[in-house]
């Protein structure tokens, strides 16, 4: 198995993640860091102080998803765990995930129980969703941790910034679409999973503290433009015809209310300028849906049923 982890001038972050995983009681594991780019001394530091850790120094800054895609291209084991660089791992965690995977072979990827790096009694995940308004959400984020998550079992997705995956699963997926740079890239991923009918297993017993936003920031101008745009592109790539007709007052509610949060937030040119460009995109976006719908496996009702998800 590999643990590659993406990192943009995150040396400070780092200093936290590596020792979670030196930590682990699961041992047969390599870790890669993609370096993307980093002006903070990532690479040299890494050199002095984990000469065990892998490195791959991108010679220009290309942004989370590509950088995601070059974990995945640089490994080459059964099972790649992708992590952001602003967390910590429970010493049971890469275990437990693995242990998942092998009980349960229909699972191309599997989602452990995120708790907020800050105050761990309160969720930052325990999967990914996504609404009918068009909006991927990490289930339960903000809630405290009273259990109510603590069942097994199938979940849409997995967030990125951590998620165990088959590399079987990226064969017959593909890899993160580069053209979402950041933000919604792994709820596209997950949705295109769904379709190839992959499943992917939340597994509660697997731990990890989250930072959260800690290389981006949480609602910076540049958060804000490429999940606007990206949910626009999601949409229009991923749900097959009969789901759009179903559920387009949904949808349009939801980009109404991006409309009206735009408004509210005094952003409404970036609003403007997010829409602009995903018109742009979109006749490329509309060619990578056929092929995505082309590797549908599932039925309509059937990907509905686990967009729904858990009751």
């Amino acid at each position: 198995m590999t643990v590659a982890i993406p990192s943009y001038n995150g040396r400070h972050l780092l200093e936290t993640a590596l020792p979670s995983l030196a930590a682990q009681s699961f041992r047969d594991f390599a870790v890669l860091v993609v370096d993307d780019a980093s002006s903070d001394g990532t690479a040299d530091w890494l050199g002095d102080r984990w000469p065990e850790v892998r490195l791959l120094a991108l010679a220009e800054n290309v942004g989370v998803t590509a950088a995601l895609n070059a974990c995945i291209g640089e490994s080459d084991t059964e099972l790649v765990m992708l992590l952001n660089n602003d967390v910590e791992l429970d010493p049971g965690c890469l275990g437990t995930l693995v242990r998942a995977l092998d009980l349960h072979p229909g699972a191309g990827s599997a989602a452990p129980k995120l708790l907020d790096f800050h105050d761990r009694e309160v969720l930052d995940g325990a999967g990914d969703v996504l609404t009918w308004a068009g909006s991927p959400a990490r289930r339960g984020h903000g809630e405290r941790d009273r259990g109510q998550y603590d069942a097994p079992g199938e979940i849409l997705g997995a967030c990125g910034g951590a998620a165990l995956y088959r590399r079987a699963a990226f064969s017959r997926v593909g890899l993160f679409d580069s053209r979402f740079f950041t933000y919604y890239e792994d709820s596209d991923w997950s949705l295109r999973a769904q379709l190839a009918d992959l499943s992917c297993r939340y597994v509660p017993e697997a731990i990890v503290y989250h930072m959260g936003s800690a290389t981006l920031g949480r609602e910076s101008d540049f958060t804000r433009y490429h999940l606007w745009r990206n949910g626009i592109w999601l949409i229009a790539k991923d749900l097959p015809a009969r789901s759009l007709l179903r559920h387009l007052p949904q949808l349009l509610y939801g980009q109404l209310w991006n409309l009206g949060l735009a408004v509210r937030s005094r952003r409404l040119g970036l609003w403007a300028s997010a829409w602009r460009d995903a018109l742009r995109g979109l006749p490329g976006m509309l060619q990578k849906r056929r092929r995505v719908q082309a590797k549908r496996r599932i039925s309509v009702r059937e990907l509905e049923r686990r967009i729904a998800g858990p009751s």
